[in-house]
């Protein structure tokens, strides 16, 4: 992405359609490298660092609060009781859930396509497998199957282990880059790049006045459609597992240490993927799709097959940990509140979320799955308003420490 968005910041005047796709709002100076490698790397934390996890945090605090705090069933209507009293129990509180689970299943169908096609094409640059619908399609079908493994193991010895094994994984892989990459540049740029970041966020986050309509639609109205829509599946699985900790632990691990690593990860592959295409003459990266980038960069490195093949088996991995904690989730939401429903309906929910995805690939491709995603998040954008009131008053009528 950083190397994307280094190419639109430079270009400057790039038509499509009849919409300029220009960074000017944001004080990029045609042909000046600097501001616009900076820029590029602002835009990519801007959708990868605290937003995304200030929209996970609201739903898991309100929920976590409701329901270890106040005895409420750790569901999505829960957070509407500040608002809606007892009613929650009737027919709002349902039309809630149900969009809730609508938000989760498209939210998560959407990233199954997403990976799945990353995964095809990086096979194919590694082994040469066509990068077609078929190859998708199995993918899918494979990264469903294992997490169905996983679901019927269990949390404790399904789930957990498979997210172990990724973050060894995505540890290891970043310590690589790091050490056989740009070491220095990565190091500096870190906080450079954190405070290029936090200088450029209230251009970034102002989508009026912009001829740049490209990023704010194409790529921010995504992405925050994409978090809020996943909202519902990543807030209650934080939740189940911040019982105990304080509002202020909560928010460390939740808000600050994940949004860290984001600035961290995208410096180390992004800021590497630069440094290649800018210093060592790399055409290769720009000329890229977006779901080449990454193995492309990974071939200038040493040891580029097994690196290139590790990357791969994260991508995959990272939607079996996010399809089977998402299955347990849309278990929890349609049982009412319970985590220990039957397992038939857990491997229901898996089954249905690899359908939906195959479904809206073969239908539309990447353009289906956007729009899906989009159309899902909308709505659902309205329970983190109410949850940012319910979690204030939630806290307002906690016993005081005397």
């Amino acid at each position: 992405e950083p190397v994307t968005h280094y190419g639109t910041a430079m270009g400057g005047t790039t038509v499509e359609d009849g919409v300029r796709t220009d960074w000017a709002p944001l004080g990029a100076a045609e042909g000046d490298q600097q501001a616009a490698q900076r820029l590029s790397m602002s835009a990519t934390i801007f959708h990868w660092g605290l937003h995304p996890w200030a929209i996970y945090s609201v739903v898991a605090l309100a929920l976590a609060l409701f329901s270890f705090n106040k005895g409420l069933p750790l569901t999505i209507r829960s957070i509407f009781y500040p608002l809606l009293g007892e009613r929650v129990w009737g027919w709002p509180g349902h039309i809630i859930d149900i969009l809730a689970v609508f938000a989760t299943l498209f939210g998560l169908a959407t990233s199954l396509g997403l990976g799945a096609t990353q995964a095809s094409a990086g096979l194919e640059h590694l082994f040469g497998l066509p990068d077609a619908d078929a190859t998708r399609i199995i993918l899918i079908m494979g990264i469903t199957a294992v997490a169905l493994c996983s679901i019927l193991l269990g949390v404790d010895k399904g789930v957990r282990r498979l997210s172990e094994v990724n973050l060894i994984l995505a540890g290891i892989l970043l310590l690589f880059v790091i050490l056989v990459g740009p070491t220095l540049a990565i190091a500096t740029g870190f906080f450079q790049n954190l405070g290029s970041y936090l200088v450029n966020l209230p251009a970034l986050s102002n989508p009026f006045g912009r001829e740049d309509a490209n990023f704010s639609q194409g790529w921010t109205a995504f992405y925050w459609s994409w978090w809020i829509a996943w909202s519902p599946f990543v807030g209650m699985f934080i939740a189940r597992v911040s019982r105990g900790r304080t509002v202020r632990e909560f928010l460390i691990a939740v808000l600050l240490i994940p949004s860290t690593v984001s600035v961290l990860w995208m410096t180390a592959l992004g800021g590497t993927a630069l440094d290649q295409y800018l210093n060592h003459g790399v055409e290769a990266i720009a000329n890229a799709g977006l779901d080449l980038q990454m193995f492309v960069m990974l071939e200038q490195l040493p040891l580029a097959e097994i690196t290139s093949f590790v990357a791969i088996t994260l991508v995959i991995v990272f939607f079996v940990t996010s399809s089977d904690s998402g299955s347990l989730v849309l278990d929890t939401i349609t049982a009412g509140g319970k985590v220990d429903a039957p397992k038939p309906q857990r491997i229901f929910w898996a089954v249905i979320e690899g359908a939906i995805a195959i479904a809206l690939l073969l239908g539309g491709g990447l353009e289906a799955l956007q729009a899906m995603a989009v159309s899902m998040g909308l709505p659902f954008a309205l329970v983190l308003l109410v949850g940012c009131f319910a979690i204030v008053k939630g806290l307002m009528s906690e016993p005081r420490a005397q």
